[in-house]
């Protein structure tokens, strides 16, 4: 297995990037000794990309980049406005010099139409991710689309959802990027959505049913692991997971109840536990 141990930037601050927020996470990533920091880029696309370059490459820190589509930009339902904001986001990702932009790429988050997903609607969908792989392709980024639960989205929830679109557009660029926390709400279980994907499978947020400590929820991280074992992985395994220590996440991600690990704590405790099982 080649894997890279990521923290993302929630792991310190809350989804509102500011310059002076993002050089702390970017600091805060590089001395817990994680390979890389994935940023959550904003929607507005405000971000400096030549200063993030410097600050990165000031801690010896690698980055990849995530976006998660907004109501407004549903793809579904507002196509156009969707690939713009995709595409805007590839060209942020190809000036930092990195290569991966994951995140829920399938529908505005909290956008429903009260339905399940029409197959109008996945024509639309296979039509854009087809449009932004061929762009994503002459800046050399590859594109993760990241499934979520129900609560949050009607149109891709399980790794087989994404894996079918993906394969219906016939490109090679597009991959699956996982979650454990949505996992542990959709899947049958955490060993075969991951042989599903294979090779497709290049990125995870690694968080447990509680959005805690790694292992202290009820994630089945022995057939987690063992998936990523059997199938060789090669990729980034990312934690996602929150600290009401941190100003403001609270209701940023309606983390309501209080923490019992700090944000440094919960950080490098989860790092551990990751080495520890695939050591």
């Amino acid at each position: 297995m080649k894997i890279k141990f990521g923290a993302s930037l929630l792991s310190w601050i809350t989804p509102q990037w500011t310059p002076e927020a993002g050089k702390y996470a970017i600091e805060k990533t590089a001395e817990a000794g994680f390979d890389l920091i994935e940023i959550l880029l904003p929607t507005s696309m405000q971000f400096d990309t030549q200063t993030v370059k410097k600050q990165l490459d000031d801690n010896c820190l690698e980055a990849v980049c995530s976006i998660n589509l907004p109501k407004e930009k549903h793809i579904a339902f507002y196509p156009e406005e969707a690939t713009r904001l995709i595409k805007e986001a590839i060209n942020k990702t190809s000036e930092l010099e990195t290569d991966f932009l994951g995140g829920v790429l399938h529908g505005g988050l909290g956008a429903f139409s009260g339905e399940p997903l029409k197959e109008s609607e996945i024509n639309v969908i296979t039509d854009v991710w087809s449009e932004i792989s061929d762009y994503a392709a002459t800046k050399g980024v590859n594109i993760g689309i990241e499934p979520i639960n129900r609560y949050e989205s009607y149109v891709c929830n399980t790794a087989k959802n994404v894996l079918d679109l993906i394969e219906r557009t016939g490109k090679n660029n597009l991959f699956l990027h996982l979650d454990t926390f949505h996992m542990n709400i959709e899947e049958n279980n955490f060993y075969d959505p991951v042989i599903l994907a294979g090779n497709k499978l290049k990125h995870v947020h690694m968080t447990d049913s509680h959005r805690g400590m790694l292992g202290e929820g009820t994630v089945n991280w022995q057939e987690f692991f063992q998936a990523l074992k059997d199938i060789d992985f090669e990729g980034n395994l990312v934690l996602e997971n929150f600290s009401s220590s941190v100003p403001g996440m609270q209701s940023m991600v309606s983390l309501w109840q209080t923490s019992p690990y700090n944000e440094s704590d919960l950080a490098l405790g989860s790092l551990e536990f990751m080495k520890k099982h695939l050591s």
